[in-house]
């Protein structure tokens, strides 16, 4: 399987200066092949190939004037923009025919030096690691790495940002194999909230942190003294950067909160069922600022991926399943209820239920069912059925999303 590793990098002045020309001359390659392919199909002629657009765009283009400032970086870089084009475009036509499962793709867009993120990605021909801890990039140098961890293989490829707030990182791709941890009898049904940001099914709650609420006053307090600076002065340049440093904060915490609450759900328990949300609905109601705080979809994700690395079972529970509606103890449908009602009695049995622990004991009994007709599907398929199932993903923002209905199982023989 695949993962990938994320450290912080410190160049030094000129580092700097040869990552920024880097990530200029990677934009400017994406957006010529871009603007060609644009043009083509406007005119009715054929989707232009990649072959044709190297020829032009990099090799043809490093020897005229405007150009020739694109022989100052790696060849890789370049090489690598161009197939990323091909990526999205994939992404692309992929998603309009059916062939790509999830939300729509749109087509790629051009880039802007002003973008609040610039990256390239080089392979293994134009990085290395070194013995005394840096990371030669061709036509960069050797990089300075804050080796949080360390890497279980060597990488296949390499990623290097720049964010918002003038941060580095390297995120270095890894072929390794699934670190299965011991088998256990307990599974969890999972329902996430605001007030608690999850409830298990046995009862125990996970309060919410809220690091945006919490970090607020002094994000007012920095985007109203950004807002009082002159437009295209360097005090605006300054109070920008400060603000975006204070987002970056809340979203590290955010995220590091994420990894140690779904690692410890992922050890404690052989299976885990979640329910489906639709965040991106709800985002869009007066709860949209608190549902991003609680960074749902993210939280999911890293479930989903560490339960494949450590041979767990995973699976998502339809969001039209009434999960809140159905009492847990005799299944009788008693209805829907308004969200300030948090404890209510059954009409049938009388069994009195707090909503969450009783939606998350659903959860887990609709998970438990969904995994046993997966599995009933496996053995009544053909030979090929357990090496065609969900793959291992990639890494946490590039996986693919599964089936509707369908669990991730990390013990199929495919894997």
């Amino acid at each position: 399987m695949q993962l990938r590793y994320n450290y912080r990098a410190y160049p030094d002045a000129s580092q700097r200066i040869a990552l920024a020309s880097a990530f200029g001359c990677a934009r400017v390659v994406w957006n010529d092949c871009l603007r060609d392919r644009k043009e083509a199909h406007a005119a009715g002629l054929p989707y232009v190939k990649s072959a044709d657009l190297s020829r032009l765009r990099i090799t043809q283009a490093k020897r005229t004037e405007e150009r020739a400032w694109l022989a100052d970086v790696s060849a890789v870089v370049l090489q690598q923009s161009l197939r990323d084009l091909d990526t999205a475009y994939k992404n692309f036509f992929d998603s309009i025919n059916g062939k790509r499962q999830g939300r729509k793709v749109g087509p790629p867009r051009y880039k802007s030096k002003k973008d609040t993120r610039q990256s390239i990605r080089l392979n293994t021909n134009a990085f290395s690691l070194q013995d005394d801890g840096a990371v030669y990039v061709a036509k960069v140098g050797g990089l300075k790495v804050k080796w949080s961890r360390r890497l279980p293989a060597a990488p296949t490829s390499l990623t290097i940002t720049k964010d918002s707030c003038g941060r580095y990182f390297l995120s270095f791709v890894v072929d390794t194999e699934p670190d299965i941890l011991p088998g256990l009898d307990a599974d969890a049904g999972i329902d996430l909230g605001l007030s608690a940001f999850a409830v298990l099914s046995d009862g125990s709650k996970i309060d919410s942190p809220r690091f945006l609420r919490r970090a607020e006053k002094k994000l007012g307090r920095l985007q109203r003294e950004l807002s009082r600076k002159a437009k295209g002065s360097k005090n605006r340049a300054k109070a920008r950067i400060k603000v975006a440093r204070q987002h970056a904060k809340v979203a590290d915490r955010r995220r590091d909160w994420h990894h140690k609450a779904s690692t410890q759900i992922v050890r404690d328990n052989q299976a885990v069922y979640v329910e489906d949300l639709a965040v991106s609905g709800l985002a869009r109601t007066r709860l949209a600022k608190s549902v991003h705080d609680a960074g749902w979809s993210a939280f999911v994700g890293m479930l989903e991926y560490k339960a494949v690395k450590h041979g767990r079972t995973f699976a998502k529970v339809d969001r039209a399943f009434p999960s809140s509606q159905v009492c847990s103890a005799c299944g009788f449908r008693d209805g829907p209820k308004p969200l300030h009602v948090r404890e209510w009695a059954c009409g049938e049995c009388g069994t009195v239920h707090d909503r969450d622990h009783n939606a998350a004991r659903n959860v887990l009994s609709e998970g438990r069912r969904i995994v046993a007709a997966g599995r009933a599907e496996t053995l009544n398929a053909s030979w090929s059925a357990g090496k065609t199932r969900t793959k291992v993903p990639a890494q946490r923002s590039e996986a693919g999303s599964p089936r509707k209905g369908q669990p991730t199982q990390a013990e199929i023989p495919g894997l």
